[in-house]
């Protein structure tokens, strides 16, 4: 296909995709002439993950590529991979108590998560707690161990849906899992709680 019609599939505009393949993002296409070049399928799905991670993951330009990076990179294996990701969507300047630290710990102990020592989302979790904890609410071990139960049938859930058979494929459905999923299990989670609170403490309304 021809850069105009990539621009379609994709609603990526021919300028910015030229931006993308100057940047080295975008690996260039078939060159066909002096000035033009056909672009494929791999085209297509590299230009979506970079939309996604730009756009909806809200990443600069430095991250989506180091996380392109890891996703071209075929030593790599694929859990190495997803933290990476991981790595990439989560702000460098974190900060948290060194209570809710231990607390995070004790919690991915308890659940017998294999987790990465380092992995920045002890800290995003730990900072999330201490925000609770600066405006008057406990998050009590116990709804925390319900909340870590559901993410871990999540997550199961999520791993075993993955592509499998094409590594390209499997790897960039991970990062726009990782990068895009989020928004879904929050609003599933607001859906869920109206419906709980209908039920638990009434409600004037009834539901559509």
């Amino acid at each position: 296909m021809w850069i105009a019609e990539l621009s379609r599939r994709t609603e990526v505009p021919v300028a910015t995709i030229k931006y993308y393949l100057r940047e080295g993002l975008l690996a260039p296409g078939e060159a066909v002439g002096a000035t033009r070049s056909r672009y494929d399928e791999s085209h297509v799905r590299r230009l979506r993950l970079i939309r996604a991670l730009a756009e909806s993951g809200g990443l600069s330009l430095a991250r989506v590529r180091s996380v392109l990076a890891e996703v071209d990179e075929e030593s790599r294996d694929l859990h190495e991979v997803l933290g990476s990701a991981h790595g990439a969507l989560i702000p460098d300047d974190l900060t948290a108590s060194v209570e809710s630290r231990l607390r995070v710990d004790e919690l991915i102990a308890d659940q017998g998560w294999s987790v990465y020592f380092e992995a920045a989302d002890r800290v995003l979790l730990a900072g999330a707690l201490d925000a609770l904890e600066k405006v008057g609410y406990h998050l009590d071990d116990e709804l925390l161990a319900t909340y870590a139960s559901a993410a871990t049938q999540v997550a199961d859930a999520e791993i075993a849906h993955l592509p499998t058979g094409d590594r390209q494929q499997t790897v960039e459905a991970t990062v726009l899992l990782t990068a895009l999923g989020g928004p879904v299990l929050l609003a599933l989670r607001r859906l869920a709680q109206q419906s709980a609170s209908a039920h638990r403490l009434g409600s004037a309304h009834q539901p559509s």
